[in-house]
Parts: C-alpha cells; structure tokens; sequence
C-alpha cells in the first residue's frame, strides 16, 4: 500500500498536538491536527481520516459526546487520549464505541504500535 494513511488528532493540548504531528509524520502518515471538536467533526466527513486520536475532554468540550456524534454517521477507528487512569473511564469510553484509551503519559513507540494495529485491523474488516 503506497497511499499515506491519514490521521486526525483532536486535542486542547498545544503540546500533544505537536509531538503527536511530529512522531506520526516521522511515522509516515499524514496528520490532520485540530484542537476544536467543532472543526474535527466537519472536517471528519470532508477528511476521512483513517483514524482518529481523540483528548477526552478536547476544548473544555466532553470528549464522549465528540464521540458519540462521530459515531452516528463513522466507523472510523478512534482512540482517546486521557490524562485520567481509571478502569470506570476506560470503561465509558470503550460503551461509547472508542476501539482504544491510552493514559498520559505514555511511549510514542507503544502508542505508534497500538495506531498500527488499529489501522491493520480495520483494513481487514474492509476486504
């Protein structure tokens, strides 16, 4: 597969969206960057994304709402990004339909890993 794959990452945090821009580009994907879910969620449908990194409370906004209206019109893979650690909030976000939920801090490497599975496994639903 020669097509970049295409990553949305949605959070308030200026710091996270710049080392999540540069390790997935280094990584070799194309990186869409928002801090405004407003945005995000226009720009998901004009997009389509590959995946999504969603900040469980991106913007002050309840990150699981974000969430919820991404999934009435997307399959897309999300992944939600939390600074909280406890197993009730992994939890909501995964009944909420979030295929992953990883805590800060966290490793790039392994974070770059869980990305890839997660877009494996949605090329194989797709086939």
């Amino acid at each position: 597969m020669n097509e970049r794959q295409r990553i949305m990452v949605v959070d308030n945090d200026q710091g996270t969206r710049q080392l999540l821009n540069h390790t997935l580009a280094k990584e070799g994907f194309d990186t869409i960057v928002i801090a405004d879910t407003s945005e995000a969620l226009a720009l998901l449908k004009e997009m389509d994304p590959d995946l999504v990194i969603l900040d469980t409370a991106p913007n002050g906004s309840d990150g699981l709402q974000t969430l919820d209206l991404i999934r009435e019109y997307s399959d897309v893979p999300v992944i939600m990004l939390s600074t909280e650690r406890e197993v009730a909030s992994l939890q909501k976000a995964l009944s909420h339909g979030a295929d992953d939920y990883i805590s800060r801090p966290f490793s790039t490497r392994t974070f770059v890993a869980r990305i890839r599975a997660k877009l494996r496994r949605a090329r194989k639903a797709v086939r």
